[in-house]
């Protein structure tokens, strides 16, 4: 046993010996690292001083104002980095070199004297092991396996049957092998090659070396962001009292230097150029839409406005008319919006859905005229379906919709409840044409027109501020009444027309009579035209008057001019037929003047006992449009009516008389039932079709436009061989105030008081219960519920 003692004391040295050795050679390994690290950081701390002498280059040369400034600014400066990319290249290639882990390890090992020389320890053990008693050393290895130095390394063989490299010191070099690609110069300048602003400065360096040779659209100039600012800023400075032509000199001037610098590019490059249009405004739009076109930009809306917009996906638009009236009501604003249905479902390109107002039981028996009712929706739409086919004698394919509505007593009119824009699915909200687009908004609390729909046309029926100055300090409500419908105009609307020059100015409005007469009509005005040509009396009755018996319906004035002219009249017999609120202070005003007027029933225009009359009487000025003036027409008649801007579009029918004063009327009157009429000519008779009404609408709404635009909402144009898409690029200036007007109105008719301030219905603002019983709706709490604590 002694002879094995003393090997294994002999041995518990030699490992002890080892231990020592390992601690220094794992010290000298972290000290060398820690060397290795100091200078990986040095040499970091370098290249980030190099990248700020570099920024500093490139932001002194960015500052530069003109071309050959810049040039002879900055050629001290190329030529350092001229200079200096041959020893960078040459850097990077001895760095990257397959050697560079044995130089760095050469270079950088100070205390490499602390390895230690396996070899040697293990000679020193087998010296000292020889020493001893060689039977117990053969004992010692009997019982215990051999300690090979190897093997305490972590050493082993691979397949090839060679010595792999011992852990440690394999992720030792792999440390060294991410230092060398990290020390790299690709590495260390990739990110700043790589980076976006470098590449865009690349770019104008090189548009600003050869300006001649590029194809990119040439940046905007300041006098043509001055153009542009001058004509977004239209409606401002219109308030300032700058006047619309001022504006546009200046955008013409400011236009007409860049104008001409891009001619004379295009004619010296033999290319074409979009300055082809004589229109200066069309010119800067197409211009900054081409700029925003070559640098990817795509407006997407602005800070107003929503997106989800009806994309037609069928091949067809879908066109809602929404309107403040509904049969059995023979107002205007009930019969034209269906005739326009009827005739715009004509065409193949879009599906109609006509919207009308639904009434409760107890509203109809105050609207609709002899005590007719519905019990539901479907029974007024068979109502009005039946009464549409016996006049235009063909089966219009449209939908007919109904909102909730009540009738206000004090404005004898019908207030929409809740927001009429939900009865109009997101799916068919592509165009909507708002028949009294002031009316409908006034106490409008819901989703924008403008932002469900793509295109929103308002057609405004009815003089109101004509009606309110009429009434109790008329004066004052029309002043409010007159900027409230600027308002909402404004801010629902994307194209008004007003159908004669009686209403008052709207913004984005234009004058267009886009209403027609009932094709009835003009088969009756052809009967009598074939009865007088075959020699028969055509005209057995004399004059007579058709109209809502309330005052402002030309009531007033007709009374009036009988009753200064009664004498002169003698023998005049006067026929009128009308039902209305104020039916019994007309008639008992006429009994009081010893007045010749036999009051009559109202009765529809085409009534078989009305062909017989020749002249018909109109002297209100409260109209826009008379439909009946333009129905007498359409019959042969001869037609009475003041010197109005509402009767201007009839004025070049040869059976008009106008007159200007009460004389004048009294020689007018005299003169129609001393002659006859003369019949209509063929172009007469069209223009007075809803043919040629719905024309003109197409026309002047610019409908014609947007059906044809497959994209909806975009308006196009060609420069050079490409679309460009300007009303997409361009985002506006009255957009964002117009999206600012109809929030602000948002924001009003959302507090009850205030609607109650300015005459709204109570309870208006949310249709109530019967109406969700009738129209088969969900209770507003759960249609727009509101969360609270």
């Amino acid at each position: 046993m002694d002879g094995v003692a003393q090997p294994s004391t002999s041995t518990n040295k030699a490992f002890s010996f080892i231990s020592k050795g390992w601690r220094e050679v794992r010290d000298s390994a972290d000290a060398d690292l820690q060397l290795m690290r100091a200078r990986a950081n040095s040499f970091k701390n370098l290249a980030n001083s190099f990248d700020r002498e570099l920024e500093n280059f490139l932001n002194s040369a960015s500052t530069s104002f003109s071309v050959q400034s810049f040039r002879s600014s900055t050629s001290t400066e190329l030529d350092f980095v001229k200079k200096l990319q041959p020893k960078i290249s040459e850097f990077r290639r001895v760095y990257s070199a397959p050697e560079i882990s044995k130089k760095v390890l050469e270079k950088w090992r100070p205390r490499a004297k602390l390895g230690i020389d396996l070899s040697a320890i293990r000679n020193a053990i087998v010296a000292e092991v020889d020493d001893g008693d060689r039977d117990g050393i053969v004992e010692f290895r009997r019982r215990r396996k051999p300690v090979r130095f190897r093997e305490f390394w972590g050493e082993w063989k691979d397949e090839g049957g060679q010595f792999e490299e011992w852990e440690p010191i394999r992720a030792f070099k792999r440390r060294l092998r991410e230092l060398e690609r990290k020390s790299e110069s690709v590495e260390i300048f990739g990110g700043f090659k790589n980076n976006e602003f470098v590449e865009k400065l690349k770019a104008s360096l090189k548009a600003i070396r050869e300006p001649q040779d590029s194809k990119e659209v040439p940046p905007l100039d300041v006098p043509e962001l001055l153009a542009y600012f001058v004509r977004q800023s239209g409606p401002f400075l219109d308030q300032l009292g700058v006047r619309r032509d001022i504006c546009d000199k200046i955008v013409e001037s400011l236009c007409s230097k860049r104008k001409n610098q891009f001619l004379l590019r295009s004619l010296s490059a033999g290319e074409s150029t979009f300055f082809d249009n004589e229109n200066v405004n069309d010119e800067l739009d197409l211009r900054i839409a081409s700029v925003l076109q070559s640098t990817g930009h795509r407006y997407e809306g602005g800070f107003w406005t929503d997106l989800s917009k009806h994309n037609p996906s069928d091949g067809k638009r879908h066109v809602a008319i929404v309107t403040t009236a509904s049969l059995p009501w023979m107002t205007g604003t009930a019969v034209n919006p269906l005739f326009r249905a009827a005739y715009l479902s004509k065409s193949e390109k879009q599906k109609v859905t006509l919207l009308v107002p639904w009434l409760c039981k107890s509203d109809q028996e105050l609207v609709y005229p002899n005590n007719l009712t519905f019990s539901s929706p479907e029974e007024q739409e068979n109502y009005i379906r039946n009464w549409l086919e016996d006049r235009v004698g063909f089966k219009a394919d449209f939908k007919i919709s109904f909102y909730p509505g009540k009738f206000s007593k004090a404005r004898r009119s019908i207030i929409p409840a809740g927001d009429t824009s939900q009865f109009i699915p997101s799916k068919d909200a592509d165009i909507a044409i708002l028949e009294e687009p002031e009316h409908l908004n006034w106490y409008h609390h819901g989703k924008r027109w403008t932002d469900k729909f793509n295109h929103v046309v308002g057609v405004v029926h009815t003089n109101y501020l004509e009606y309110i100055k009429r009434e109790r300090n008329g004066a004052l409500q029309a002043f409010f009444v007159k900027h409230i419908n600027n308002w909402v105009t404004r801010a629902y609307c994307h194209k008004v027309l007003r159908l004669s020059a009686a209403t008052q100015n709207l913004p984005k409005s234009v004058i267009c009579n886009v209403h027609g007469v009932n094709p009835k009509f003009l088969k009756i005005g052809e009967k009598i035209a074939v009865e007088r040509e075959l020699g028969q009396p055509a005209f057995s009755k004399g004059a007579y008057f058709l109209g809502k018996m309330v005052w402002a319906k030309g009531y007033r004035e007709l009374i009036d001019l009988l009753a200064k002219h009664k004498n002169e009249l003698d023998g005049f017999n006067l026929d009128v037929f009308g039902n209305g609120e104020d039916a019994h202070e007309v008639q008992i005003a006429a009994k009081r003047l010893d007045l010749k007027v036999n009051f009559l029933k109202g009765r529809d225009h085409a009534d078989d006992s009305l062909h017989g009359y020749k002249v018909f009487i109109n002297p209100s000025v409260s109209d826009v449009l008379c439909t009946a003036t333009a129905e007498a027409l359409a019959m042969g008649k001869f037609v009475i009516c003041a010197d109005h801007p509402s009767n201007e579009f009839f004025r070049s029918f040869p059976n008009c008389l106008t007159y200007k004063t009460s004389e004048d009327f009294v020689a007018k009157v005299k003169e129609a039932l001393a002659n006859e009429p003369q019949p209509l000519t063929p172009e007469q008779r069209y223009n007075l079709s809803w043919e040629a009404a719905t024309e003109r609408f197409m026309q002047y709404s610019e409908l014609d436009k947007v059906l044809n635009d497959d994209n909806g909402n975009t308006t196009f144009s060609k420069t050079n061989g490409k679309s460009i898409a300007k009303a997409v690029s361009l985002p506006k200036m009255s957009e964002v105030v117009d999206g600012g007007l109809a929030f602000a109105h948002y924001c009003l008719t959302g507090n009850e008081f205030l609607r109650l301030c300015t005459g709204a219905i109570p309870g208006t603002r949310d249709y109530d219960k019967q109406h969700c019983k009738d129209l088969h709706l969900l209770p507003p709490q759960v249609e727009n519920p509101i969360y609270g604590w």
